[in-house]
């Protein structure tokens, strides 16, 4: 192969490239279908989304992890002067002064913050000697780093958004080797919150909460969307009833199929055979992810890969939970299969970059592997 294709193309990761584009070819069949078997509003512009953004990934690999170290705090400074123009000039959709209109192109600053902000944490933490590790001076910086541009897309509001952020970094903080005793502090103190967490929220953000605890309680109003959800993948059985066969989606009953709600559209038509290999997928790409975080050789290269592959894991992990009822909807989107360019390119941002640490690493003589 190497006599026939260019070595820069060959020595790509080729296995776990097939998996991010299996993912987006099943998104493109979804929302083919979706539309009733059209190529346009959705199917089309997904491709093409995907395939700028593949090369955009391939192009990211090539960058040595050493410039992203190195560069990352002017990212963070781009990212919040980004969120702070939201607020002047920002667009709202879904409830959300969340979007900046460029004219060719809208773009979610606040979903540029998630890889942004993994990169900020895992150069912190490579700065941070490992006898400070359990200290003080170990743990505010990363929470004020972390607190502007959370507050930030809280004010949007973009609850979804922001606690994904959070998520990802706490998992970040964990791998890095801050004391247990303060996460379950922390998960101690959140509980605590709650009540008053609650009382501060909207009243559509209240009535998520309510509805996820019980969405029987009102079926036609604010449970519908979890009713519908959960009636369409049911539907769908062991095998689905194929494609462009879908009743739920195809007679509207289920909202926003192509994008929050898309695996509910796919399940009823693939069935539970289907699921599983999309899940199947997500899994393959994620334990490649953790692969890569494993055998790379730097403090911050690990930490970066970890946090990278954790944010593509929340995306997934909350958007089944939301589309099955284990948890309330939040407006996460399905990555690489629903249909929207912010959301996409964030995990392509994140695959570019792990890309660019694991071809470092397979070039390092000295690869191998060690603890995070």
């Amino acid at each position: 192969m190497a006599l026939v294709v260019p070595k820069q193309i060959a020595e790509l990761p080729w296995r776990v490239m097939w998996i991010v584009i299996a993912l987006a070819g099943a998104g493109m069949l979804s929302l083919y279908s979706a539309a009733g078997g059209s190529l346009m509003p959705w199917a089309l512009p997904h491709a093409v989304r995907f395939a700028t953004f593949l090369a955009m990934a391939i192009a990211l690999s090539y960058i040595r992890p050493k410039l992203f170290e190195e560069t990352v705090h002017l990212a963070y400074a781009g990212i919040i002067l980004l969120l702070i123009t939201v607020f002047a000039f920002g667009a709202i959709a879904g409830g959300a002064r969340s979007w900046l209109d460029l004219g060719v192109i809208r773009i979610q600053p606040s979903e540029l913050a998630k890889p942004v902000m993994m990169l900020v944490l895992a150069r912190f933490y490579a700065m941070v000697p490992p006898r400070e590790i359990g200290r003080w001076s170990a743990l505010w910086p990363a929470l004020a780093l972390l607190a502007v541009p959370t507050l930030l897309i809280l004010i949007q509001p973009d609850l979804g958004t922001a606690a994904l952020l959070v998520l990802s970094a706490i998992g970040i903080m964990f791998l890095a080797g801050l004391p247990l005793s303060w996460f379950l502090g922390g998960a101690a103190a959140v509980a605590a919150m709650v009540p008053i967490a609650y009382s501060l929220m909207m009243p559509h953000q209240q009535a998520r909460v309510l509805i996820f605890l019980n969405p029987e309680e009102d079926p036609l109003g604010a449970g519908y969307h979890i009713t519908q959800s959960q009636i369409a993948i049911g539907s769908g059985g062991l095998f689905g009833k194929g494609f462009l066969n879908g009743s739920q989606s195809h007679l509207q009953y289920l909202p926003e199929q192509h994008t929050d709600f898309i695996f509910s559209a796919f399940a009823e038509e693939w069935g539970l055979v289907g699921g599983l290999v999309l899940i199947a997928l997500f899994f393959l790409l994620l334990r490649w992810g953790m692969k890569v975080a494993v055998d790379a050789r730097g403090r911050f290269e690990r930490l970066a890969a970890a946090g990278l592959t954790l944010t593509i894991f929340f995306y997934i992990a909350v958007n089944l939970m939301m589309v099955m009822g284990l948890a309330p909807v939040v407006g996460i989107p399905l990555p690489l299969v629903s249909y929207g360019g912010s959301a996409m390119m964030t995990v392509m941002i994140c695959i570019g970059l792990l890309m660019s640490i694991d071809r470092q690493t397979r070039r390092d003589p000295r690869r191998g592997g060690g603890g995070l």
